[in-house]
């Protein structure tokens, strides 16, 4: 009898949440509700100019999104779209710098090419 333990996918993912109807053009406070709620999740997270990239579990990456919707939608926000881009590896291991890692190695070729970042 063998046993399998199956590990789950570890996930990076990109997303841009989108508060729809919001009372002015900024959404900025609502940005940052949700950047509290990925701080609360533990999860490896850096915000850019047009969303955020997050890491981890892939259950815990989805919980974490939904996390944010649901803290949005408490701010008085009746509607949100959100994109999201999700990639999986499985052949090298998850270290919870992944999206660090991309970065790394595309300044060190430029590095290579230029003499210097």
């Amino acid at each position: 009898m063998s046993t399998t333990v199956e590990t789950e996918l570890y996930a990076t993912a990109d997303f841009c949440l989108i508060p729809m109807a919001a009372p002015e053009s900024s959404v900025a406070i609502f940005i940052a509700e949700c950047q509290r709620v990925l701080e609360k999740s533990g999860l490896v997270y850096s915000m850019h100019g047009y969303g955020t990239n997050i890491e981890g579990p892939w259950s815990s990456v989805c919980n974490a999104i939904r996390a944010c919707h649901e803290a949005v939608h408490a701010q008085g926000i009746p509607r949100i779209a959100t994109d999201i881009r999700i990639g999986t590896r499985t052949d090298r291991p998850a270290d919870g710098k992944v999206n660090e890692g991309k970065v790394k190695r595309v300044e060190e070729i430029l590095e290579k090419s230029s003499g210097s970042v």
